[in-house]
């Protein structure tokens, strides 16, 4: 479990106590040292105050991904997502959290266009939630638009191979790089994003060895979802993790089955309630006996 230092001393940075210093980009991206980190960095999915909560004690990063779109919202996709839903969840992880750093990410349609469209967005999810970090998808297509976010101040976490917001591209969230052609460009993805100047690249859904030859080919930490030990870290849907659906990737490994506790505990709660041996008197307000 991680640990961390409480400073409640303030100054005109920090007007107000804080629980303790954040980790920020700079330090995500020195922890890849010599090609390698020698921790692998912890990221899971939050997307609500309680969830950021339970899982900051444990994480480097916090990302509020727009898979909220197929698990808060029960869209079919992370296409319909809106910048009000990655705000309005952003902010709720960050007011839950106190030491990871939290990442959003930018939905489809917000940063395609140009340059400029994504750092008006960038800069409005930053300003609305007080993230860290936006996160983009796509490679050499998006290179431009990283380097001039960077260059405003706005960290960027890059994600290349299976990118979900291209699923109608793409046809299906299949694995990527099966063929040569296709492993050579997500390689130069990577290192597109990598130049210009993302501080972690998420790399999904792809063959164990691209990941591979990508972790060691950039200098950014390559952080990894269905892709190899070898990253420089890993991140899950937590909900995936945590077992809450039934049927889940393959790559995904799942810690707990909350599925089927949480219906358990729903079993027995509605039939305590049928048979009236739920609320007992220790549950019910009582007058105080007058003295």
């Amino acid at each position: 479990m991680s640990t961390f230092t409480i400073d409640t001393s303030t100054s005109r940075a920090t007007p107000s106590p804080v629980p303790g210093k954040r980790t920020t980009a700079p330090s995500i991206r020195a922890r890849k040292a010599g090609g390698k980190t020698e921790q692998p960095i912890v990221m899971l999915t939050a997307y609500t105050m309680r969830m950021a909560q339970l899982l900051d004690p444990h994480c480097d990063i916090l990302l509020v991904g727009d898979s909220l779109g197929q698990v808060i919202y029960g869209l079919p996709s992370t296409i319909p997502v809106t910048m009000e839903m990655m705000c309005a969840h952003g902010a709720a992880v960050v007011r839950g959290s106190w030491h990871a750093l939290v990442g959003v990410d930018m939905p489809f349609g917000s940063y395609e266009g140009s340059p400029e469209q994504a750092f008006a967005s960038a800069s409005r999810i930053m300003k609305e939630t007080g993230c860290a970090a936006v996160k983009l998808e796509g490679g050499e297509a998006m290179a431009e638009t990283i380097a001039f976010l960077t260059h405003r101040g706005i960290p960027v976490i890059g994600h290349v191979g299976l990118t979900p917001q291209a699923v109608n591209i793409l046809g299906g969230y299949g694995a990527r790089g099966k063929s040569d052609k296709e492993a050579k460009k997500i390689l130069a993805d990577a290192r597109a994003a990598n130049d210009a100047g993302a501080f972690a690249i998420v790399v999904e859904g792809v063959m164990e060895g691209i990941a591979t030859d990508i972790s060691r080919a950039v200098e950014a930490p390559v952080i990894g979802i269905g892709a190899s030990a070898e990253c420089d870290g890993q991140v899950l849907v937590t909900e995936d993790m945590l077992g809450l659906f039934e049927r889940t990737p393959r790559f995904v490994k799942r810690f707990d089955d909350l599925a089927t506790r949480i219906g358990q505990a729903a079993a027995a709660y509605a039939a305590e309630v049928r048979s009236r041996s739920f609320p007992t008197t220790e549950q019910m307000y009582q007058p105080k006996p007058k003295i």
